[in-house]
């Protein structure tokens, strides 16, 4: 089975993008600051006077459709697309109901009910959510005035591909949000397909150097920021990470 496919990732992914930050880290020396990574995506990092009226959006790798939202509260039309099954399943049951119920992991086998809800406020129904492959995206999706890929590049096989594919997706004047940890695995990009984090000849190569030579025929580098997130796996054990943003808007 795929890992993203699991009930375990599902419920620890409802928590992640839709967790009060009491509900993720009950402890108060913890990270909390660290919650809400999925709305942090789009609120501290897109350029809302970049965005017209109108706008259209997407969000690769939009997992359980946090950002999607969060991308609805300034675009008329945003579409969220992932691999897995599971994750699109909950997101649209979010985008009819507006809530579902998950188990939170206490410990062993012992779980909490919980529940993920979209804020009130969003319109929901500027939202939809399909299942697709990042690196063969249908070709009826058109163009952008916001793509979104956050914590995406590192979980693809082959990942310039999709490096390649955004001037295609992000219109003239449009903005691409990238935001990656840079965590390259082999058991989800071959090595030889890394962006970074490797010597070669004596050269050391970094992902945002990589990227930024591929982009900056076709975009500009608005600013960068660090964007750190909390994934809790039980009441005891947390991962805390932290996510490069990089913000760009394309040229023309």
């Amino acid at each position: 089975m795929q890992v993203y496919e699991t009930e375990r990732y599902l419920n620890e992914y409802l928590l992640f993008h839709y967790g009060e930050p009491d509900d993720v880290m009950a402890w108060e020396f913890g990270p909390k600051a660290a919650a809400g990574f999925a709305a942090r995506c789009v609120s501290d990092c897109i350029e809302l006077g970049a965005v017209p009226e109108k706008a259209r959006a997407l969000d690769l790798g939009c997992a359980v459709g946090r950002s999607s939202f969060e991308l609805a509260r300034y675009c008329t039309e945003v579409i969220g697309i992932d691999f897995s099954q599971s994750f699109i399943h909950a997101a649209l049951e979010l985008r009819r109901n507006g809530h579902i119920h998950f188990d939170r992991m206490e410990e062993g086998i012992l779980t909490s009910r919980c529940v993920a809800r979209v804020p009130a406020e969003i319109e929901r129904t500027r939202v939809h959510f399909e299942i697709g492959d990042a690196l063969k995206l249908r070709g009826t999706l058109g163009d952008f005035d916001v793509v979104l890929a956050a914590n995406l590049l590192c979980r693809l096989e082959d990942p310039i591909q999709l490096v390649l594919k955004f001037p295609q997706l992000v219109r003239p004047g449009g903005q691409l949000i990238l935001v990656s940890p840079y965590s390259w695995s082999r058991d989800f990009t071959p090595q030889a397909k890394w962006l970074g984090g490797y010597e070669h000849n004596g050269n050391r190569f970094e992902t945002f150097v990589t990227i930024s030579k591929f982009l900056e025929a076709d975009f500009e580098l608005v600013r960068t920021r660090d964007l750190p997130f909390l994934i809790r796996e039980h009441a005891r054990k947390y991962q805390w990470s932290v996510s490069h943003g990089s913000v760009w808007l394309r040229k023309g």
